[in-house]
């Protein structure tokens, strides 16, 4: 998968038909609207933008303007129609024809729906099946993929030694950060990046995760309900502890690039005695000249753990390269290159703080200048600058450090000495990769750090405490609809 993960390539029939088709899809598209009489064929009365993106010539903002114009005539009655999208055009037209179909929205021919669905069934049977899990509180339904990718998902988990409960005599809690790489609502229901990171919360026996670059909070949303009442089979068959999940996503943007708005997010298992107090956007006094607030923002967040208190501050600072644009042929830096620094307010904060972890993407190996004010506040990092972070099926053993867990003193006693960069388990025959299949469900890797802790296992009854100015939103076992509590 690209470093974007909006990178183009052809859409195969299956991983053994690599050949280049004219078709381009995007690795956070969930293919649910490609025709199923024709896998060639996108409907443009139901894609999503990041999957109208896949068209050739594309770009967001024609895609959102294919959108906004379906919505306003209430869906395409010809392929011609779409002509008429401002940024489209009879020439633009004639290059996305053969890629596009229309499928009324008005149209109501319940045969045909019921044929498709039929379609779909017998060509999924022999490899997906309904199944349950004792511990889970329904039986999974069956999953039927959409066409155009593996006809079967044979995906193979690695075996993994069960992490112990306590060291020493004493219990232990694995905190996590994960950069999902714009990650979207589509990605999310992608099955393949599905399973990656709800296998990987379970095997590892992960309790808290900070999640980076999320292009919509939803999307965190779609992790935790898997993981609560599973639909995939090797969720449902998981034997271990299930647990019981809830999330937390930023209320605003915690970056703006030119992808868009990202957002940053916490998941974490209440089962494990751990609670949200509250959860803020440390807002930053950083402008650009035209007065817009380009600095990337962190996401604090208070948690009990137990009868002990954490702070975790997610942060998502891009590699400078990534802040390099192409304009006339030419590199140019942008202001989001300037201005991609650790914020001040990320230390001010910290002031005064015990028990705190400064987690997420940095951009920079720790051994970096820039790190200095966090060394100041005697915190250090649990990854060194000789570990690469970033992974890829062409490099598996990644080739920068990019992200990092950095711990306060006071947190650092509590530290088992046990912190490791997870490589296995994040590939899978659902995730698209250049001309085939089996791709990374992202291009950075999870780091588990692991501390000692008092908790004790039960389900919490006590809702999480918020500020006037946060907005958290948690999803449990027993209500898979997110609550939005203020």
């Amino acid at each position: 998968m690209g470093g974007n993960l909006g990178c183009h390539r052809s859409l195969p029939a299956d991983p053994g038909d690599v050949r280049q088709r004219g078709r381009k899809f995007s690795a956070t598209c969930s293919f649910a609207h490609v025709s199923a009489h024709n896998p060639e064929r996108l409907n443009v009365n139901a894609a999503s933008e990041e999957e109208l993106m896949t068209l050739p010539g594309v770009t967001r903002a024609v895609a959102r303007a294919i959108v906004d114009h379906r919505a306003r005539i209430g869906g395409f009655r010809k392929v011609e129609d779409v002509a008429l999208v401002s940024g489209i055009g009879a020439a633009k037209l004639q290059l996305i024809k053969p890629e596009i179909c229309v499928s009324s929205r008005r149209h109501n021919n319940n045969d045909s729906r019921k044929e498709r669905e039929q379609g779909h069934r017998v060509s999924l049977a022999h490899s997906w099946t309904p199944s349950s899990h004792p511990n889970s509180p329904t039986g999974c339904s069956e999953l039927r993929l959409p066409p155009g990718g593996p006809a079967y998902m044979a995906s193979e988990r690695p075996e993994v030694q069960p992490p112990p409960c306590a060291r020493h005599g004493k219990p232990v809690v694995r905190v996590a950060t994960w950069d999902l790489q714009r990650c979207s609502s589509d990605k999310a229901n992608n099955p393949g990046v599905k399973e990656v990171v709800c296998r990987t919360l379970l095997e590892r026996d992960i309790k808290l995760l900070a999640v980076q670059d999320l292009t919509d909070q939803q999307a965190l949303y779609k992790f935790c309900s898997e993981l609560n009442q599973p639909t995939l089979s090797s969720v449902c068959n998981w034997n271990g502890s299930r647990g019981v999940w809830k999330c937390a996503a930023s209320g605003k943007p915690t970056g703006e690039s030119c992808e868009g708005s990202e957002y940053s997010g916490f998941l974490w298992d209440s089962s494990a005695g751990i609670q949200l107090k509250e959860a803020v956007v440390l807002e930053s006094a950083a402008a650009n000249g035209n007065g817009s607030d380009v600095q990337p923002k962190a996401y604090l967040g208070h948690f009990y753990i137990g009868s002990s208190e954490l702070t975790v501050v997610n942060v998502h600072l891009r590699p400078p390269a990534a802040a390099a644009k192409q304009q006339n042929g030419r590199s140019h830096k942008s202001d989001e290159m300037k201005t991609h620094k650790l914020s001040p307010g990320v230390t001010e904060a910290l002031r005064g703080v015990k028990n705190v972890l400064v987690v997420g993407g940095f951009g920079l190996p720790p051994d970096n200048a820039q790190f200095e004010p966090l060394k100041k506040e005697k915190l250090s990092a649990l990854v060194p600058s000789s570990i690469n972070t970033n992974i890829s099926t062409k490099a598996p053993q990644g080739s920068r450090c990019l992200d990092n867990i950095w711990a306060s003193r006071s947190i650092k006693k509590l530290y088992t000495g046990h912190c490791s960069v997870l490589r296995e388990g994040l590939t899978n025959p659902w995730i698209p990769d250049n001309w085939s299949w089996g791709g990374v469900a992202s291009e950075h890797c999870p780091i588990v750090a692991e501390f000692f802790s008092d908790c004790i296992k039960e389900k919490t009854t006590k809702e999480p405490l918020l500020n006037g100015g946060s907005s958290v939103a948690v999803v449990e076992r027993d209500d898979i609809t997110p609550k939005h509590e203020r």
